[in-house]
């Protein structure tokens, strides 16, 4: 008997803590889907969700982050285009100058009032519950 199962990923919202009003950088993607994205990827087999959302903040925005919560999953058979994946969101702390790396073909840095509509994935959702939580502490309603 063959299984198909969701293909876990992570996204990490950034926030810059060294910059006035805290804001967050995303990725311009280098391969498709095209366009704007939380900075994430693919765990490898192996590691641990928390390992990944580091590793991959490190290879795609050139930063070292602290890890400060556990946020929220996403996993909406439809959410990635290619095939159906969950993603474990975490928000992090960092400090520095960001620079695209990896599948990052540039990166933005964004606040509430400004961040770019051409988003990929399900990252739309995922940043108005994140900007919801940030300005007024409500957590995501679960969807069924």
């Amino acid at each position: 008997m063959t299984y198909r199962n969701p293909t876990p990923t992570v996204d990490i919202i950034v926030e810059l803590v060294d910059r006035p009003h805290r804001p967050i950088v995303l990725i311009e993607r280098h391969n498709p889907p095209l366009g704007w994205a939380i900075p994430g990827g693919f765990m490898d087999y192996g590691e641990s969700a928390q390992t990944a959302a580091v590793r991959e903040a490190a290879e795609e925005i050139s930063l070292s982050v602290e890890l400060i919560e556990q946020f929220q999953v996403y996993s909406d058979p439809g959410r990635d285009p290619r095939q159906h994946t969950l993603s474990i969101v975490f928000l992090a702390a960092a400090t520095g100058e960001p620079q695209a790396a990896d599948d990052a073909k540039n990166l933005g840095i964004f606040h509430s009032w400004d961040f770019p509509t051409n988003l990929c994935f399900d990252h739309d959702q995922i940043l108005r519950d994140y900007w919801r939580y940030r300005h007024y502490g409500l957590r995501p309603r679960l969807s069924w």
